[in-house]
């Protein structure tokens, strides 16, 4: 910018202009050597801050937006943020009825959240929801079991997806969603990106091995905006008849109708404290 900014003003006499050219040429080798100094945890701050800017409760950033985030993420390791998988985050405690998971912290605001969640073997985080929100995960380390969905919102029959059963069933709606992943993913893996109405909104995470999960949200959860955290129980597509709604033999294991839970007696999540690098708020 210094050089493009000084284009214009130059003057006719070469002696005029040399000083600033190395003024220019110094502060970029300064800027550079800031860069390479910067911590990869500060530098995914400051991408989020940009790309967050206008974060707002359905609003995607532009696909560029996406594309630099999702670089500055994939380049994220283990011990970039201060971990190590013999930590006690990722060891199964006997005397603990479920698998304990621990949430590290880094930073939020209005716009975005940034934290690991540390997974021991067989832990789980059971399905719940991301309204309104663009959401990036990054597996840091060990082996670890995917399920997400999408609403299926604009399903070919006559009567709507959602399902409201008779009232002698006595049990919460239940509503048609497709899988959109459901598989096993091993760091190192690419990071998934959920978006408000599709790439799999709706995720699970069980821990075949002990492992981590840098999460990035945005905007981050918020109650008093409509940005609840919901979790849901699953059933497969044959569990309910629903008039209307038909599926071909084969494709039935693609939809599974998804209900909204309260009780979460089997997940146990804990803080901890982030001790990787410092984030400057600038």
């Amino acid at each position: 910018m210094g050089i493009e900014r000084a284009l214009p003003d130059r003057k006719s006499k070469q002696l005029c202009e040399l000083p600033n050219d190395t003024n220019t040429n110094s502060k970029s080798r300064k800027n550079r050597r800031r860069q390479k100094k910067m911590s990869p945890v500060q530098r995914l701050f400051d991408t989020c801050k940009e790309v967050f800017a206008s974060a707002g409760t359905g609003i995607v950033p532009p696909p560029q937006d996406i594309e630099k985030l999702r670089a500055v993420i994939d380049a994220i390791t283990l011990e970039d943020a201060g971990l190590k998988p013999e930590m006690p985050y990722f060891r199964m405690n006997a005397s603990q009825r479920t698998p304990r998971i621990t949430y590290l912290h880094i930073y939020e605001c209005e716009n975005f959240s940034m934290g690991i969640f540390c997974l021991p073997p067989s832990g789980v985080i059971p399905l719940h929801n991301h309204p309104g929100m663009t959401v990036f995960s990054k597996l840091l380390f060990g082996t670890m079991h995917i399920k997400s969905y999408d609403w299926v919102v604009d399903f070919p029959s006559d009567t709507p997806t959602i399902f409201k059963p008779s009232e002698t069933v006595q049990t919460p709606e239940v509503r048609l969603a497709k899988i959109k992943v459901d598989a096993d993913f091993t760091a190192p893996c690419n990071p998934s990106i959920l978006y408000p109405a599709d790439g799999g909104n709706m995720h699970c995470f069980t821990a075949v091995t002990a492992c981590a999960v840098l999460d990035v949200l945005g905007p981050p959860y918020s109650d008093p905006e409509g940005r609840h955290c919901t979790y849901y129980l699953n059933y497969p597509f044959s569990h309910f008849s629903v008039d209307g709604i038909n599926v071909a033999e084969e494709e039935r294991k693609d939809y599974e109708w998804l209900q909204e839970r309260e009780n979460l007696e089997d997940i146990e999540v804990v803080g901890g404290v982030y001790s990787g690098p410092k984030i400057a708020e600038r």
